[in-house]
């Protein structure tokens, strides 16, 4: 997937003039600390990239756009729009109102936003926060919230929150019901645990990296319910698009029509995105995102300004009509082609070899090159979305696992050392593909094999190296880095315990209730059946948690048909959140009496003891 660069045009320096475009001021040093001076955000360690000429390591494209993403401070757009940059993975928007500002996707973290607003304040004044946008329902556009306002402020109606209809559903879906497999694929992905530096980590094609501070959410104040509809906060008119089951479930665009500027969300950036992004997620819907697209151009015509929540922004009516016409046709052409191939009867992998470039001016265009997503695994991700995992061959239907299976090939091959041999000897040919496929038969066969580990670790390294694509590049040089350090705890972004609590807090109970379910051990859980009665003082709610037959079912006041519970618990919500949170925990609660019990107290450590913990590191390049 080393995508050549033939068709590329390289003295068209536009974005590299945009990307600086309207600098006011930078954070020098570009370094932000947490509370305790722990650093959530350092983009200074990037400078090699503005410093030095791409070298061997790297793909010059993929160098090109590294450097390009690692321009930061604060930027005018348009008079009274900023954009804070280079402070994490994606941007904050300020639009300034009447008597304050209107902030729109504060990062990633409280550390991070509270940064950026400072710089923004520091060049234009303190203004008060008016209203925060969220412009859909992936953490990096809303986890920051608390760095620019506070629930208190929100509660007294000082500021708004705005998000797409559903967000907080999708909100919690991917970030708690899925969220420790994808933290742990998230490493990979996002090169979390790689040093920084020509053979190792440059970024990933949408940003550089993800600030690692306290995360944290305010549920909205209002949602938009449909296209067309308008708002007007702090004096600042806007127009909405609802853009759902695009780049995320829930997802919208606005309109500025006093300033001619588009805001376009995630939808349309400087690189193609993910149809499916491979730290995991919903598959997404291209010919929706296509389609979408379509309906920005049609609506908004008198653009004069297209900005994102990544990369950097595009001026001038024809330059913006050219990259949403370019992302468009992009995603529609994925899924176009896809689909015509795979009803002419080819599988995902076999549709990805035939779909290796985009053609004509799409081939040429900077923003359409995959640095983020590839053409080969968006063109899977399609196939997915409409055919699901099985492809159509009985041999598929029933295979052995991976252990199980690779135990079978290399004994069918002659054993594990003549499968190094057949490794090395593709290695040694360029058929890295096929040196990795028989090592990792090797490696999760024998996990010990110390000579297929290193043979592995090279082969993933030279993949990586040929990258242009970011996220490929990361999980190569992940995948080599876990091989050689392997037994070595893997260090996981950010800190548990106290920055979750604000996350638990803007969750609604019965959100919280849901994400226990997916925890239960279902089949030691099918020995129980279980009536747990919760009764929350402070927001005057009641639930009821019935286990039965393998299976959490948290039910809304009391249990069907008035069966009693077998304990029931008097608390308030917040010291939930701050149980969860491991701020303190049940038995605390209970002795101090924070926590009041009727009935059977050791039903709760029953209950507690079939919840199973997620995996923080769970193997990937080994079994």
């Amino acid at each position: 997937m080393a995508a050549t660069t033939d068709a590329l045009d390289w003295n068209d320096t536009t974005d590299q003039a945009n990307a600086t475009r309207g600098l006011i001021d930078k954070l020098e040093p570009c370094v932000v600390r947490n509370e305790a001076g722990r650093v959530v955000w350092d983009n200074d360690r990037w400078d090699f990239l503005t410093k030095d000429d791409c070298p061997d390591t790297v793909h010059p494209s993929l160098w090109r756009q590294s450097r390009l993403n690692t321009a930061q401070g604060l930027f005018e757009v348009a008079p009274g729009i900023y954009q804070v940059r280079g402070l994490d993975v994606s941007n904050m928007t300020i639009i300034e109102g009447d008597t304050g500002v209107v902030v729109v996707d504060p990062l990633t973290s409280k550390e991070v936003a509270a940064a950026g607003l400072g710089l923004y304040a520091r060049n234009r004044g303190e203004r008060p926060v008016k209203a925060v946008i969220y412009t859909h329902s992936h953490g990096d556009h809303f986890g920051g919230v608390l760095g620019v306002t506070t629930n208190e402020a929100v509660g007294a109606g000082e500021c708004a929150v705005i998000a797409p209809d559903a967000f907080m559903d999708h909100a919690v879906s991917e970030n708690v019901f899925a969220g420790p497999a994808m933290l742990r694929r998230a490493v990979y992905m996002y090169g979390r645990s790689l040093p920084v530096g020509p053979e190792a980590s440059v970024g990933f094609g949408l940003g550089q990296a993800l600030s690692t501070g306290t995360v944290g959410l305010i549920a909205p104040t209002r949602s938009i319910t449909a296209t067309g509809q308008e708002l007007v906060l702090d004096g600042v008119r806007l127009v909405f698009q609802l853009t759902p089951d695009t780049e995320a479930p829930a997802e919208m665009n606005f309109y500025l029509p006093d300033h001619r500027v588009l805001l376009i969300a995630e939808n349309v950036n400087h690189s193609l995105h993910n149809v499916l992004t491979l730290r995991g997620a919903q598959v997404r819907d291209a010919h929706a995102w296509a389609s979408y697209i379509t309906e920005s151009i049609q609506l908004f015509d008198e653009t004069d300004i297209l900005i994102g929540s990544h990369n950097w922004p595009t001026w001038g009516r024809d330059a913006v009509q050219r990259i949403l016409t370019q992302q468009r046709d992009a995603y529609a052409y994925l899924h176009d082609q896809t689909v015509r191939l795979m009803n002419q009867g080819l599988t995902g992998p076999e549709i990805a070899e035939e779909i290796q470039a985009f053609p004509g001016e799409l081939g040429a265009a900077w923003n359409a090159r995959g640095y983020y997503g590839s053409i080969s695994h968006n063109v899977k991700a399609v196939y997915q979305r409409y055919m699901g995992w099985y492809d159509g061959n009985p041999a598929h239907l029933w295979q052995h696992p991976p252990v199980e299976q690779a135990k079978r090939y290399v004994a069918a091959i002659g054993g594990a050392d003549a499968t190094v041999t057949s490794a090395r000897e593709a290695f040694a040919s360029g058929d890295l593909r096929w040196a990795a496929e028989l090592l990792n038969h090797v490696l999760f066969a024998e996990p010990e094999h110390a000579e297929a580990r290193e043979l592995q670790a090279q082969t993933y390294e030279t993949l990586g190296f040929a990258q242009e694509n970011g996220t490929w590049r990361n999980i190569y040089l992940t995948g080599a880095k876990e091989l050689r350090e392997a037994g070595q705890e893997v260090r996981r972004s950010g800190a548990p315990g106290k920055e979750s609590v604000d996350m638990l807090a803007a969750l609604g109970t019965g959100q919280i209730f849901e994400s226990m379910a997916v925890r239960l051990d279902g089949p030691r859980a099918a020995a129980h059946r279980l009536l747990l009665r919760w009764e929350f003082t402070d927001t005057d709610e009641v639930w009821t948690l019935l286990v039965g037959n393998g299976v959490l079912t948290p039910m809304r006041g009391d249990a069907p048909g008035g069966e009693a519970p077998h304990l029931t618990l008097g608390l308030r919500r917040a010291t939930l959140d701050r149980i969860l949170a491991q701020h303190t925990s049940f038995p605390d609660a209970i002795g101090s009496s924070e926590v009041t019990v009727a009935g059977d107290v050791t039903v709760l450590s029953t209950f507690y003891g079939l919840l199973e913990k997620p995996a923080r590191n769970f193997p990937i390049v080994l079994p």
